[in-house]
């Protein structure tokens, strides 16, 4: 059930200086999803952390075209849900794993 909410995290730079600042992780959840569904799942996928605060958004679909040898592709990207997931204090998350 936890996997089928929580699809994947938000790699990218602000993602990261969130994690790093204010310890706040960015997840791809089910759009059907509400708060208390992802934190239920959160908090079975993460049983060491405690969850502080949950936000959530949906982010349109966009327009994108390319250019090929055929021509001009126009397509769309799919809309997707995002949860900034909180954790408390002293609560970390390791998500590219251990650095050495």
């Amino acid at each position: 059930m936890a996997r089928n909410i929580i699809i994947r995290p938000v790699i990218s730079e602000k993602s990261d200086k969130l994690s790093a600042k204010r310890n706040q992780y960015s997840f791809v959840v089910e759009k059907s999803a509400n708060k208390l569904e992802i934190a239920k799942a959160f908090s079975l996928l993460y049983p060491e952390v405690t969850v502080k605060s949950i936000n959530t958004m949906i982010s349109p679909s966009k327009a994108k075209s390319r250019n090929t040898r055929s021509g001009l592709v126009k397509g769309r990207v799919s809309p997707y849900k995002k949860a900034l997931i909180t954790l408390g204090d002293g609560d970390n998350l390791e998500i590219f794993g251990s650095e050495n």
